[in-house]
């Protein structure tokens, strides 16, 4: 059940992102918060902690003043992602790029510190994209298993935890896109095999230019889920 703290964050956060308060201009005080929310101080007080912690705004004696979102914490992208009826379709796409050069990265150092075996476990994982005609459900699953495995052998603990951090904030705020996503299987086959020579090879270089096909796939299924869901919610398509 939500605390009366998080409904009074949660509705400075919208009121922040709105524009409805500019960056460095002053929150509405403790008193005029509890008001406005029939709550108490400490209600309040602990509202203030949570959008201090997530970075947008700034809480000096005296009072609260808003912080630009390019200096909060990455727990602002969940916020964002909610402004609207639909996810923010440039958002999204700037989110599978940095998840996907994030996976890249994993997938290089995970060429270089992994064993043979933990290699081949990795190989396994590409399998069923390769051989199996997946749902869209099964497909989605198992391309996150082969990307957690890349991500848990590249031993890069701070680029796991970006991701983790990432995707936790993306996910549930997808689900309006979901039934407009329609994976091409046969694409991804392509793309799975070769990903399994380049691990196969522990080749770098071709590594590197199949994780970008990896991105283009899932930027162009995204965009497309957008716009699918744009079109059917009767908004203007952004992708020409």
């Amino acid at each position: 059940m939500t605390g009366k703290h998080d409904q009074i964050a949660g509705s400075l956060i919208q009121d922040i992102l709105s524009g409805q308060y500019r960056v460095s201009e002053r929150l509405p005080s403790e008193r005029d918060l509890a008001t406005r929310f029939d709550a108490n101080r400490g209600a309040v007080r602990e509202a203030m902690k949570k959008l201090e912690q997530i970075g947008l705004a700034q809480v000096q004696p005296g009072g609260a003043r808003v912080r630009p979102t390019d200096e909060a914490s990455l727990d602002v992208i969940g916020h964002l992602l909610t402004q609207g009826k639909l996810p923010d379709a440039t958002l999204v796409d700037q989110i599978m790029v940095v998840l996907n050069s994030l996976i890249s990265v994993a997938a290089l150092q995970t060429l270089e510190l992994a064993s043979d075996e933990e290699i081949n476990e990795i190989r396994k994982l590409a399998r069923p994209l390769i051989d199996e005609d997946l749902d869209q459900g099964a497909h989605t699953l198992a391309r996150f298993e082969l990307m957690e495995s890349i991500m848990q052998a590249s031993r890069n603990l701070p680029l796991r935890l970006i991701a983790r951090t990432l995707f936790d904030q993306v996910a549930p705020n997808l689900t309006e896109l979901h039934p407009f996503a329609i994976v091409d299987n046969e694409k991804h086959r392509i793309v799975a095999k070769q990903l399994d020579r380049d691990l196969e090879h522990r080749d770098a270089y071709g590594l590197r230019d199949t994780f970008a096909a990896f991105l283009d796939l899932n930027r162009e299924t995204m965009m497309r889920a957008s716009d699918a869901a744009r079109l059917a919610a009767g908004q203007e398509a952004i992708t020409p």
